[in-house]
């Protein structure tokens, strides 16, 4: 009791989180989440470990403040000073990568403070604030065995390892390194540490070096006088490596005055709030946990908490307009106490790589949202002056966001944020960390409608959002969003916030009920930064090439219409479909025409493709020139206008969830749809290039559809050919026709490759003839013959579509659900339709997962091999990347290393997986 007086009125606790992941992970055996494997014992170590350190503290310990510290990336200053730091260090384990996020979503389940630093590691930001408190007279524990933050030690500041219950203080530093925690970093400095690749003095280790700081007294000393030193190889490393020895120190030495996001009053000692906690818990399926949860807090905690969502719809709504930062400050105070804000942005633009942004909106609980209007006016703007004189410096304002956005104890979620994040990135503010409504949707329930806020408000919350027409207008009278009055901007952008965070609230649990929480967290999530960073790269074109491949196609398509005028005897408009029906059929009274709905007669390209074939000249010639006219126009004349002036390349936008499959769709401009079995889609190609000094590289999946269809579908030939590398469709023709490889007539390897593939996607007897150019009873011979020799592919459709009825959904390995609503549907048209979109699905969702996973893990490679590569583009089954020439080679092994092993260790395919490579300095020459 005497000693109370004396009691500091600051005892801070600081937890190395990354310590904590990392000891969790290695301590337990592997553990997945029964529902749906979600790897997460090292959340389950985790919560373990924080929840008897909370305990324990509370028993006798007087902390008043606690925090836990994470690393908030590999890269930090250290880096810039010296590029090979921690260069060796291994990836973590991929089953740990996934648990990240949520250890951190752990750490706000128990109240307790989560701060990590861009640029910083984890022990930089403890130092900071041990330096403080100790400044304040306070005392500090930090909770670590970590040798690198012994140099901490002082009267005022401990370290506890928490796994032997032991303090080390100044003694135990001494007993460890041979010198007080004062002189450590000399000692680390001439030592060096392997496991960072810090290289120190080579021959020098920790006992030599504390017998050379204690007899010299400090590092710059010692390399002052090493020419005394007696033992010549010991006086020669310490002369040669000084500099060495110098950045070592540098690299060792923990940043003090790194900056500190949260203020002692921010990380005062929390109370756990057990429903907040238990929701938690529940999501985990952390049964154990819970019930010791709920045996401590007894009835002040409820079971099962986690069960209901916020509430989505409440009775009143409050928005603000915001045009101050101190009224914007209390916002982002509000949204810092939740853990948690819904963020939007509005702009004059739906290019991300060129907008202009107009104005931000954010919502914090439900029915609870501001818009911070930034750059509305123009002469359409019905506006008081005063109105927009109101409204906040863009940069002021952005100064007091931007450490919101990048605050890692915030979640913010958005709906398609990749186009936020994108619009905010270019004013150098990274969003992080986020959950996106779309992704979720899309996640939950693909095939089921679309993933836009409007139409999901009204699915899931039963609500009529404001359409943007009906503050901007439509059609030729549209204004953009900065035209907008600031009062119905409001009303428009404070609701979006809103609309997103009660999706939020509503769809996010259902990711752990119905098992789909390793589908977006693998899947999904994660794909947006590396989206994010390839449309922020656009690719190169050349502009002079595109313009006299434009020219070249208006004089063929000129040749073709001379033909065509000539063929018909008569000038008509050759890109009027009225007329060509009228030449044809009427004129010409060619046979085969079919009609529309509405009684004209069509001259779709099918229709044409069959008078072609019956041989009349003049369906070919418009087949050819519409060809031409959609190239010249989709991309000979588009492209150049898409460049961005500011970058001088085009930059795609890649919508994430536009597919039911998981494919991503390229869109402003669509690259993925340029011709490439044709000499003028190759020569499209050819325009998109290379900086100079670089090459791109293309990288292509060989068959993936094949060779997952085999492993789906459990055909042993074709998956014993794809293991043996054999050309799989030869080995079908051989199959099915009864003739040797060797020597095969190449028109029979075609026709196994239309079936081949045909298959796939559902092909008929009538497709197939029309591909084939045979007779429909030969190609329904073929077909059948297939399934004959080929019975698990014919076992794989029926079950699948028996499946998809009895289910309404189908999935693909790696647990995507894709719904097939019409496959029931008492029209036979529909009902046919969706059985081949059933058996499709799987195979195509199944390829799209794979190339997602490549590309989630591929600049993390590219990083590690110190490669300069980057991804640009995704084309299906293909992706393309830009790299220095010199380094062309390795990009290529590895990228094709990285793609073939995508799918492992979720799944285990029993086909190989084969990527062929290959570089050039245009598309063309690299495909």
């Amino acid at each position: 009791m005497a000693d109370k007086p004396n009691k500091p009125s600051i005892r801070l606790y600081l937890v190395d989180g990354s310590s904590y992941i990392f000891r969790a992970y290695h301590a337990l055996p592997p553990l997945t989440r029964k529902s749906d494997g979600l790897p997460v014992g090292a959340v389950s170590g985790y919560c373990n470990m924080l929840y008897k350190l909370l305990a324990d503290m509370n028993d006798g310990h007087d902390p008043t403040h606690l925090a836990v510290i994470f690393d908030f990336s590999a890269k930090t200053f250290r880096n810039d000073l010296y590029p090979e730091y921690k260069a060796n260090r291994p990836e973590p384990p991929e089953d740990l990568v996934p648990q990240f996020p949520l250890v951190r979503e752990a750490t706000r389940a128990f109240n307790v403070p989560c701060i990590e630093t861009e640029g910083y590691e984890a022990d930089d930001i403890i130092a900071a604030y041990a330096r403080l408190v100790e400044r304040a007279g306070g005392e500090v524990v930090i909770v670590s065995s970590d040798k690198d933050l012994m140099q901490l030690v002082s009267d005022r500041v401990t370290l506890f390892d928490t796994m032997k219950n032991r303090r080390i203080g100044r003694v135990e530093v001494i007993e460890k390194f041979g010198v007080p925690p004062e002189k450590v970093v000399d000692v680390q400095a001439l030592a060096g540490d392997s496991s960072d690749n810090v290289p120190g003095v080579p021959g020098i280790g920790v006992k030599t070096a504390a017998q050379l700081i204690q007899e010299y007294g400090d590092l710059e000393t010692l390399l002052a006088r090493a020419g005394e030193i007696k033992q010549n190889k010991r006086r020669e490393s310490l002369i040669e490596h000084a500099d060495k020895a110098r950045i070592s120190k540098q690299l060792v030495t923990l940043r003090d005055d790194a900056p500190l996001e949260f203020s002692l009053d921010d990380i005062r000692m929390p109370k756990i709030e057990p429903d907040k906690l238990i929701a938690f818990l529940d999501e985990m399926e952390f049964a154990a946990l819970k019930r010791r949860v709920l045996a401590d807090f007894g009835a002040g905690a409820k079971d099962g908490a986690g069960d209901a969502p916020a509430p989505a719809a409440p009775a009143e709504t409050a928005y603000e307009t915001v045009f101050d930062e101190q009224a914007l400050a209390r916002w982002i105070d509000e949204a810092r106490e939740r853990g948690i804000v819904a963020f939007d942005t509005e702009t004059d633009s739906l290019d991300a790589m060129r907008a202009r942004l107009v104005g931000f909106s954010l919502a914090t609980a439900p029915g609870r949202a501001c818009y911070v209007p930034l750059g509305h006016g123009g002469e359409g703007l019905a506006l008081d002056d005063a109105d927009i004189e109101k409204q906040m410096p863009l940069e002021a304002a952005l100064e007091v966001l931007k450490p919101l956005l990048e605050d890692p104890s915030v979640l913010k979620v958005g709906q398609n944020v990749k186009y936020d994040a994108l619009v905010m990135a270019r004013h150098g503010i990274a969003v992080a960390p986020f959950d996106d409504t779309m992704l979720i949707s899309y996640a939950l329930d693909s095939g089921r409608g679309g993933h836009g806020m409007d139409e999901l408000a009204k699915r899931h919350l039963g609500l009529d959002t404001i359409k943007f027409a009906q503050v901007a207008g439509s059609g030729k009278k549209q204004k953009t969003f900065n035209e907008v009055a600031i009062a119905k901007a409001t009303e428009y952008a404070a609701e979006d916030a809103d609309m997103t965070l009660r999706l939020f609230h509503v769809l996010k649990p259902r990711l752990a009920d119905e098992k789909k929480c390793v589908v977006y967290e693998t899947l999904e999530r994660p794909l947006v930064p590396v989206v994010m960073e390839m449309e922020r790269a656009g690719v190169k074109v050349d502009p002079d090439s595109l313009s006299r491949l434009s020219a070249d196609f208006a004089q063929r398509m000129a040749a073709y219409e001379a033909e065509a005028m000539e063929l018909a005897g008569e000038e008509f408009n050759i890109g009027s479909p009225k007329q060509i029906s009228e030449i044809l059929f009427g004129k010409l009274g060619l046979p085969g025409g079919r009609k529309t709905a509405g009684g004209a007669w069509s001259t779709k390209a099918d229709v044409l493709e069959e008078l072609a074939a019956a041989g009349h000249p003049l369906p070919r010639a418009i087949l050819n020139w519409r060809g031409l006219s959609k190239l010249k126009s989709t991309y000979t004349d588009a492209l150049p206008q898409a460049i961005n002036p500011e970058t001088g390349r085009i930059h795609t936008s890649y919508s994430l969830a536009a597919t039911t499959t998981g494919r991503l769709a390229s869109t402003d401009p669509n690259l993925q749809n340029i011709p490439i079995r044709t000499d003028d889609g190759r020569k499209i190609r050819e325009a998109f290039i290379a900086e100079k000094g670089n090459v791109l590289i293309s990288a292509d999946y060989s068959q993936i559809e094949l060779r997952l269809l085999a492993h789906i579908a459990d055909i042993k030939a074709m998956k014993q050919a794809f293991e043996d590398g054999l050309d799989i469709h030869a080995m079908t023709a051989s199959e099915m026709f009864g003739m040797p490889i060797k020597g095969m007539d190449p028109m029979v390897r075609r026709r196994a490759k239309a079936i081949n593939f045909g298959i796939i996607y559902g092909i008929s007897a009538y497709g197939l003839a029309n591909q084939l150019g045979i007779a429909r009873g030969e190609a329904k011979e073929y077909i059948e013959r297939y399934f004959r020799k080929f019975p698990g592919i014919r076992r794989y459709m029926d079950e699948t579509i028996r499946r998809a009825r009895a289910e309404g959904h189908v999935e693909t390995v790696f647990g995507r659900r894709i719904h097939v609503g019409a496959i029931n549907d008492k029209n036979q048209a529909m009902r046919n339709y969706a059985e081949r979109q059933a058996i499709n699905a799987p195979i195509q969702g199944s390829a799209a997962d794979v190339i997602r996973r490549a590309m989630i893990r591929m600049p993390a490679a590219l990083a590690r091999a110190k490669l300069q590569a980057r991804m640009l583009l995704q084309v299906h089954d293909e992706l393309i990347f830009e790299a220095p020439k010199g380094e062309a080679a390795e990009t290529r092994r590895l990228v094709a290393a990285v793609m073939e092993k995508a799918p492992s260790p979720a799944v285990a395919l029993s086909v190989p997986l084969v990527v062929d490579t290959g570089e050039g300095r245009s598309w063309s020459e690299a495909h």
